[in-house]
């Protein structure tokens, strides 16, 4: 497989286009809401003037040019982990920093948990606020249709996370050339209303962004709020930047997305100096009548799509955490067999449309979600901005100085959104708020838990060297055969081990103890998959090493190991593994409704024979109890 970023230019192309349908329909759609609620808020609407319109539009250029073109496409994506993006994704890459100090690391782990929770609480509103501003252009056309405006939003919905199956792929080539024509369609519209009104164009000087945010800074600052919209998708994006490679995601944003999406904002500036009454409904009032309908189609299509960012992105951070232990197990499908990164998680993507449909019941239309949108996804951005920093400085070898400039100002802007954003938390934005905080306590709790497991586990194991000792100086009955003993620790006797001696009697003529590591960095070479010491005429140590997007496939593993001087066949290996059960009670180390949690999340957590694809025919399974 080629690296991501040196795919031929047909490849490239071929990528962008089928990263339109991922990657870009989240920041696609802001159209639909994003200058009308800068003018429209409820709370502290702004006045339709010449100097408020050119103003708005000025910062959200620079919001774009900055957040989005600068700071992600240009620089995030450079601290790509060997091709993967997301905070996961960067967290690990910090993580793995030499320089990096220990208290360091632990305050990164906490805040790249915390961020991807954001991360989640944003992202369930992107599908409910993207589809909701697309179908409510039926009012547009007639009032008569305002009962229907949320049944017809989730059958959307459901539809859509019911094509997720097919898989990232699939959908992405579906989903290419309407979202091509969505962004053609929006640079039209733009390019019309611009044509009447050229003096629109001067919002390209920042000045007026600036003399917007003197004139009135109490007003300035909470639209400040509004015009956050337009970048939302920043974050997903990066997220997404492993299904498709750093050059094709570029190679869209700079061609076809950057150039539409300012044409259609400063298309909407256009009609609103012309007719300040528009701002009923900006985007849809900007195509003639005789197109009402097939742009509302259209933009219900391109809002569906606009989901599929955030559900791309969701699937990718939920892998890294499993991956990395900060998840339970579930259920990974590769829906490619060309391309690594394009997954589906069944158990997220149904978890993602309760929560969705639930939103759109609770708030019922897009202006009431614009205010619960955008609080929580700055707060990862502000933290990739910080992670960003360290890289710089770690990897980059970039001086301090210059450090501090870039992402000391990159860090101003975004906090200058966070507070603006804040206020929106009495309004909705409590909501992503503490989705996010649920998210955070279950990745963590799970960390913690794993933790105190493995130091319960430790605590009855015996060292391994010690067990061989013993079996060589009273040698059991020997059965022919190999038998895998699945173990956390290499230097750790596995406890099937000792119970199935305990109990069987006897041992196969080979032995072999596998542990399992997940390392901090996405794939990792054949040549270096395995390491294998044989510690007597019987027994092995074999430790096997996975990145943490790939596939643990254990048995297409030790198939390796006869390279190696260990013949092992998988469909004629036994394999045993412990099964836990864990009985929490009040101690220390975790609080005892965390330790239910954690029980909890234990019980319901993917078996490991599927997890690690082994053959379910060839394993054993041995139970054990400990009190938490």
């Amino acid at each position: 497989m080629e690296p991501k970023d040196e795919q031929p230019r047909e490849r490239a192309a071929a990528l962008a286009l089928a990263a339109l349908g991922v990657v870009y329909g989240d920041i696609g759609t802001s159209p639909l809401y994003a200058i009308k609620e800068v003018f429209a808020n409820s709370d502290h609407p702004v006045p339709i003037t010449a100097d408020n319109v050119l103003g708005a539009l000025s910062l959200v250029f620079w919001s774009l040019i900055v957040v989005v073109s600068f700071k992600y496409v240009v620089l995030i994506m450079r601290a790509d982990n060997k091709g993967e993006g997301g905070i996961m994704a960067l967290m690990a890459l910090v993580l793995g920093q030499q320089r990096v100090s220990a208290k360091t690391k632990r305050a990164v782990v906490i805040f790249g948990l915390f961020g991807a929770a954001l991360f989640y609480g944003d992202g369930v509103i992107t599908p409910a606020i993207s589809v909701l501003s697309a179908v409510e252009g039926l009012e547009v056309a007639t009032p008569a249709f305002r009962e229907y405006i949320v049944p017809i939003t989730i059958a959307i919905l459901v539809a859509l996370f019911m094509f997720q199956k097919r898989g990232t792929a699939t959908v992405g080539v579906a989903f290419g050339p309407i979202t091509a024509l969505w962004f053609v369609t929006l640079a039209a519209l733009g390019v019309a209303q611009i044509v009447d009104n050229p003096h629109v164009l001067r919002a390209l000087s920042p000045r007026y962004a600036v003399g917007f945010l003197m004139a009135d800074p109490m007003l300035g600052f909470l639209s400040l709020g509004a015009v956050f919209l337009v970048v939302t998708g920043a974050e997903a994006l990066y997220a997404d930047m492993g299904h498709f490679g750093r050059r094709p995601i570029r190679l869209a944003w700079f061609g076809l997305v950057l150039p539409s999406l300012l044409l259609n904002y400063f298309g909407q500036g256009a009609l609103l100096l012309q007719s300040p009454a528009a701002i009923q409904n900006p985007f849809y009032l900007m195509a003639p009548s005789w197109a009402l309908y097939p742009m509302v189609a259209l933009a219900t299509a391109a809002t569906v799509i606009a989901s599929q960012a955030v559900i791309s992105g969701a699937y990718s951070i939920t892998h890294q955490a499993i991956q990395l232990g900060y998840s339970p197990r579930m259920i990974v499908q590769h829906t490619s067999s060309a391309r690594i990164g394009q997954i589906y998680l069944p158990s997220i993507n149904w978890s993602l449309l309760g929560c969705i449909i639930f939103l759109v019941l609770l708030f019922k239309s897009s202006t009431n979600l614009a205010a619960a949108y955008g609080i929580a996804v700055t707060g990862t951005m502000i933290i990739t901005t910080a992670f960003a920093f360290i890289i710089a400085r770690q990897e980059w070898r970039w001086s301090a100085p210059k450090a501090l400039a870039i992402f000391g100002g990159l860090l101003i802007i975004d906090v200058a959104f966070l507070a603006a954003n804040s206020a929106k938390i009495q309004n909705g934005g409590w909501f992503p708020l503490v989705f996010g905080m649920v998210v955070f306590t279950l990745l963590a709790t799970w960390k913690r838990g794993q933790e105190l497991l493995g130091h319960q586990l430790d605590a009855h194991a015996m060292p391994l060297r010690a067990f061989i000792d013993s079996v060589e100086q009273s040698p059991p009955t020997t059965v022919p055969g190999t038998a895998v003993f699945m173990a956390a620790q290499p230097d750790r006797t596995p406890h099937a081990l000792l119970h199935s001696l305990k109990h069987v009697k006897s041992l196969h003529e080979r032995v072999a103890v596998v542990t399992v590591s997940i390392l901090p960095m996405p794939r990792i070479e054949d040549t270096q998959r395995l390491a294998i010491e044989r510690l007597s005429r019987r027994f092995f140590r074999v430790e096997v090493a996975f990145g943490f997007m790939e596939e643990p496939d254990v048995p297409a593993a030790l198939k390796l190991c006869h390279e190696k001087d260990l013949p092992l066949d998988p469909m004629q290996t036994s394999f045993f593994l412990g099964r836990e059960t864990i009985l929490p009670r009040v101690a220390k180390g975790m609080t005892y409704w965390r330790k239910k949690l954690f029980v909890a999340m234990f019980r319901n957590a993917a078996d490991a024979p599927g997890y690690f694809k082994l053959p379910p025919n060839r394993v054993v399974e041995l139970g054990a109890q400990f009190v938490l």
